[in-house]
């Protein structure tokens, strides 16, 4: 039996491949499907395939083969495709379409006067590399779908448990303690712990992981039939934007936030709080760069990122315990991807790749 702890977007992903290729899997989770105490919720992500590094870039493309197979399986539309646009005096546009063009993804770079014309509402003062793949993800629906359908594959799923200890017996099984009182025999764990993972004491070297409370804000759109693309700003401030869904209540509003910044905490800690002097950075940047939204939040909510110090995710397997995947706030687009790779590992498919692996740091 293939233990999975944690049921965020990774531990999801992971039990919903492992179950549908036919494993016995029981999912644990100490808090109910989709709970916002983590990183795996919300109703907006961000897909895109825009990345300075050529690795990630392919990768991407993996992911949105895998996005497909999840909506397939599940029947549920999980990723909208909106297109986005990088821009920013430190992003480098014509770097990264040299990237893309590598492995042929669509794209498009444009001049100020070019772009100025297609996105009225943004204020762009330099050149943009637009690439039509890119979109939003709803996390929340990804776990609930997820989750679904392990259980409808064959998985069991314990919820609302919590994992306390993790015994590696003989090298070869693990016993599981629980909250409730349970011990669970497994053959493999795989650990999807998000932010709790540096304190659950296993018996195997981490890398060194950061957790930072991280807080985003949603905008109103001044017109709401406007269709706002993705759009990634680095320059004085290091921002992403996208459609709220949902999360920016019923009216269309757009999403904005830091991407670096985060204060550090534990998962146990946080205290939930939004840094008011993001909201006033990101507010600024609204009014001046983005005049299509209302430059006060209708809404905002924190989350946590846990980052790695090479901002690679973790995806390893010791003995038998699988290790996935502080993900260093980029992760949320690779979810399937994720959950087949770290399936790959707890059933010896495959062995972990070397910008992944746990020691990777020496």
């Amino acid at each position: 039996m293939i233990a999975v702890v944690g049921a965020g977007l990774m531990g999801a992903a992971t039990a919903w491949q492992l179950a549908r290729r036919g494993h016995e899997v029981t999912l644990i989770e100490a808090y109910d499907i989709a709970h916002r105490h983590g990183s795996s919720h919300g109703s907006s992500r961000i897909f895109r395939r825009a990345y300075a590094d050529p690795f990630y870039v392919r990768l991407t493309g993996q992911a949105h083969e895998q996005w497909r197979e999840l909506e397939d399986d599940s029947s549920t539309p999980l990723l909208r495709t909106t297109g986005g646009i990088d821009m920013g005096e430190d992003r480098a546009p014509e770097a990264i379409a040299g990237l893309l063009a590598a492995v042929g993804v669509p794209h498009e770079l444009l001049g100020p006067e070019a772009a100025s014309e297609r996105w009225p509402y943004i204020r762009i003062t330099g050149p943009v590399l637009h690439h039509p793949d890119a979109g939003v993800v709803d996390a929340d629906e990804t776990v609930v779908a997820c989750v679904r359908r392990a259980i409808e594959h064959g998985a069991e799923a314990i919820i609302g448990v919590r994992v306390t200890g993790i015994d590696v017996r003989g090298g070869e099984r693990v016993l599981l303690h629980t909250d409730d009182g349970r011990e669970i025999v497994a053959d493999t764990v795989v650990i999807a712990a998000g932010s709790w993972l540096p304190e659950l004491e296993l018996p195997v070297a981490l890398p060194p992981l950061r957790v930072t409370q991280q807080q985003v804000f949603h905008f109103r759109q001044r017109d709401p039939s406007v269709k706002w693309p993705t759009l990634v700003w680095d320059g004085a401030l290091h921002l992403y934007g996208l459609p709220s869904g949902s999360d920016g209540g019923p009216l269309p509003a757009v999403k904005v936030a830091e991407h670096d910044r985060g204060t550090p905490t534990t998962a146990r800690t946080r205290n939930g709080v939004v840094d008011p002097s993001s909201r006033t950075r990101v507010s600024g940047f609204v009014r001046d760069r983005l005049p299509g939204l209302e430059p006060d939040p209708v809404a905002e909510a924190t989350c946590l990122y846990t980052t790695t110090p090479d901002e690679d995710f973790v995806l390893d397997r010791h003995g038998p315990l699988v290790i996935v995947s502080p993900c260093s706030g980029h992760g949320a687009k690779f979810a399937p991807l994720i959950g087949a790779m770290a399936a790959d590992l707890a059933t010896g498919r495959t062995e972990p790749h070397p910008r992944f692996r746990l020691d990777r740091a020496g």
